[in-house]
């Protein structure tokens, strides 16, 4: 996938209010690039998560057009939005969707597994990299919700993507860390000439943006 565009797309929630909107997104005409890298900046109850879960294919709530390679995304099967998050979109979700009574390493497989996109040793230096080696075999539910971002991250990478959509990545992690993952972030979007697209209220990864989008 080369291009994601948002034609005239509103949420229905908006649309009921009948308000005015100042944003770079809703209600605009918007092309989303491979290989190029956005911040879209959000108040909150601007629709960040209503934003992400279109993207995804969670929400269809919405007025306007969606397309992924100027192909409308409601006219995709189950089988076809399965294809696309598996190969072309991977999100690192703002709540995480781990697994609790699962290890860090077990809700990792649970992607890998599928994919098969990424070796153990390659996993093993992520951890390594991200400060938490010693998490490996602890079950979720006893880690801080900051070591879980970095869980969730790793996950995120366990797949080959278009685009990476990071829905408040680093809300919980001190600057160092935010550091990290932003140079991992990187590395693994060059390898794969990848799109990177962060949502923010506020704290974000620091990385030359190629747009700032107000939402």
């Amino acid at each position: 996938m080369n291009t994601i565009t948002l034609q005239q797309v509103l949420p229905a929630v908006f649309s009921e209010t009948h308000e005015a909107f100042d944003s770079d997104v809703w209600l605009k005409n918007l092309t989303i690039e491979k290989g190029k890298f956005y911040l879209i900046e959000a108040a909150s109850g601007t629709g960040k998560s209503s934003f992400c879960s279109y993207l995804y294919g969670y929400r269809h709530d919405y007025s306007g057009e969606i397309l992924f390679d100027n192909k409308s995304s409601q006219l995709l099967s189950t089988r076809q939005w399965t294809s696309l998050r598996r190969n072309s979109i991977s999100f690192l979700f703002q709540d995480l969707r781990l697994f609790p009574e699962l290890t860090a390493r077990e809700n990792i497989e649970l992607k890998n597994n599928i994919t098969h996109h990424k070796s153990e040793l390659e996993i093993r230096q992520f951890f390594e990299m991200m400060g938490i080696n010693d998490k490996w075999d602890t079950k979720v539910s006893k880690m801080s919700f900051g070591q879980q971002q970095r869980i969730a991250f790793i996950r995120a990478l366990c797949q080959p993507f278009d685009f990476i959509l990071l829905d408040e990545p680093i809300s919980h992690l001190d600057d160092a860390n935010g550091h990290i993952m932003a140079r991992i972030l990187l590395q693994e979007c060059k390898v794969q000439n990848a799109g990177i697209i962060v949502t923010s209220i506020g704290k974000h990864l620091e990385i030359n943006y190629d747009k700032i989008l107000s939402l």
